[in-house]
């Protein structure tokens, strides 16, 4: 194992041309439990999430235990100052949309060892950071339990990523994202130790902050800036219902109700302050039952009205895809099997003739999902009657299916929830580009807001698809692209300006639930003010002095370096 270590410390000494710094790295990794790569194959392999950037790493590591991530952190730390290129980026499942998983120095994977999932306790359990959201939901369901802010992609993600960046998905509107179900953290700090951060008393408060050491620091340093700017920080958060830019400084400390919280800081932070070890989740009780009402709009006329009397009917989520989306649901279907089966996908064969027969009138330009939940079968029903009657009364080109059980709804949230790695799958001319890929406006203002988004996407001649969260105005817009096409990648800059100035019109955020990284970190001081910017960045240096935790996100991103690093083969 020894001879081992060390050849891959050469391999290092290599790419990173420093020999003091190889000789700290292989004493540092003799003592390492985990694994350490840094062959040709594995570099590409961990060069890449699911955005549209590549980012080649020097080294890939798989932590085993916690004294790995400390061993790992101090040693960045001591070499930070004469070897500024290192640094630490954490990975979970790699499925992240924006680019922050991926980094040019240490790339630390918890999918591998960091996934124990442990036991429902009352409320609550607690999960290392590499587990899968799949696995993690198994378990819960078997207690009647539930997290409820998993993203559309919870079949493919792990939970340490939706802490990062702060996940939500189609049951947010009534549940919240990440940020509402977070007891405490575990999280491994710049000095290389681990603490427990939770919700705090004033007393509680001021004991850490009377602390001499470094966890004393971070509270102090951190109550102060707030305190020093409290009512322009708890002004300058946005007036939506989804939101996953900058950091959260604004839900930390509340004066009136005396509670001072960091998990606050770091749920969507992206591993720029630290690295989560453990994350204890609040649960709640998972519905009985669950039906849906399914629209099939001709029209997007009146988008804004649907939208109104959707909610005014408080579903628990109002999912929505375009016809581009529907499309390759039929045209890839035998691709659903997987995680089904060839019986399964038989039965859904069966289940998606009504659908065929609706499309035989011609392909709606949108279709939605307004879902329900209860512990009662009549209640369902009743909810999805109402609904069903509303709008009906509106004599719209829309065409209504009843689905009141789950077996019955499932190849709609199949179609929802599976659009994009469909599109990522097999679409071999053009790549998955996301980089308009999740707006979020008020709902009110999509009237007025939606044309001109179409207005710009189409000036661009740009081929997109549309799904995501009808009632929170929270859209995944996913053009299809060949990056190898220089005059292609050309849009992508002036394309996304144009998008980002209408947001800020319309006073809405550039990233409900997928986070900055290095495709809108370089964007913040667009939607924010340099005053709040500025504090983001005091954040920044509070908890990370060095910059050691995945850097060119958040506060010191450059939009000349992300652009160096997109994507041009796939």
């Amino acid at each position: 194992m020894q001879s081992y270590i060390v050849s891959l410390c050469l391999s290092f000494a290599k790419i990173n041309n420093e020999v003091g710094l190889t000789k700290s790295f292989i004493t540092m990794s003799s003592k390492i439990n985990g694994d350490i790569y840094t062959d040709e194959n594995t570099l590409y392999n961990f060069s890449h999430d699911t955005s549209l950037f590549e980012v080649l790493p020097q080294a890939v590591i798989f932590p085993k235990n916690v004294e790995d991530v400390k061993k790992l952190v101090k040693f960045v730390s001591e070499n930070k100052k004469s070897h500024p290129s290192l640094s630490i980026t954490p990975r979970s499942a790699g499925t992240d949309m924006s680019g922050g998983a991926i980094n040019d120095s240490l790339i630390l994977v918890f999918e591998k060892y960091f996934n124990e999932i442990g036991e429902v306790n009352g409320n609550s359990i607690k999960v290392r950071p590499g587990a899968y959201y799949r696995d993690f939901e198994k378990k819960t369901l078997r207690k009647r339990k539930l997290m409820p802010a998993y993203p559309a992609s919870r079949d493919l993600c792990a939970v340490g990523g939706m802490v990062a960046n702060n996940a939500g998905g189609e049951k947010s509107l009534i549940y919240g994202k990440v940020e509402s179900y977070i007891k405490s953290l575990k999280v491994v700090l710049a000095d290389g130790n681990e603490y427990e951060i939770k919700p705090l008393s004033r007393k509680e408060l001021s004991k850490k902050m009377a602390q001499k050491d470094f966890e004393g620091q971070i509270y102090k340093k951190t109550f102060q800036l707030i305190e020093n700017h409290y009512d322009e920080i708890k002004k300058a958060k946005p007036n939506v219902s989804k939101n996953s830019t900058g950091y959260k400084i604004w839900d930390v400390w509340d004066r009136d109700k005396g509670i001072f919280d960091l998990t606050q800081i770091f749920v969507g932070s992206q591993g720029t302050l630290g690295l989560i070890t453990e994350i204890n989740f609040k649960l709640v009780d998972a519905p009985k039952h669950s039906g849906v009402l399914v629209g099939y709009a001709r029209d997007l006329d009146h988008m804004a009205e649907i939208i109104q009397i959707l909610k005014r009917h408080n579903p628990t989520s109002v999912e929505a895809f375009d016809e581009y989306t529907l499309k390759f649901a039929f045209k890839f279907f035998l691709q659903f099997r997987e995680g089904i089966g060839w019986l399964g996908l038989a039965k859904l064969a069966i289940r998606l003739i009504p659908d065929a027969l609706i499309l035989l009138r011609g392909i709606p330009r949108m279709i939605f999902l307004a879902s329900f939940d209860s512990n009662s079968y009549d209640d369902i029903k009743h909810k999805i009657d109402s609904l069903r009657k509303d709008i009906k009364i509106k004599h719209w080109r829309i065409t209504l299916e009843e689905a009141e059980n789950e077996e019955k709804s499932e190849r709609f949230w199949m179609m929802r929830r599976k659009s994009f790695k469909l599109l990522r799958d097999n679409v071999k001319d053009k790549h998955t580009a996301p980089f308009i890929d999740d707006l979020v406006v008020p709902p009110e203002n999509l009237a007025e807001f939606w044309p001109k988004l179409k207005k710009i996407m189409d000036s661009y001649e740009l081929l997109y698809t549309i799904a995501g969260h009808l009632g929170d105005g929270n859209f995944h817009i996913i053009p299809l692209m060949d990056l190898a096409d220089s005059k292609e990648r050309a849009k992508i800059e002036p394309c996304l300006n144009e998008v980002i100035d209408l947001v800020k019109k319309y006073n809405g955020v550039i990233s409900g639930e997928h986070n900055d990284g290095l495709i809108r970190s370089p964007f913040l001081d667009r939607i924010y003010s340099p005053k709040i910017v500025k504090i983001f960045r005091e954040v920044k240096t509070v908890f990370d002095p060095q910059n050691i935790f995945n850097p060119h996100k958040k506060t010191d991103s450059n939009w000349q370096w992300s652009k160096k690093h997109m994507r041009k083969r796939f």
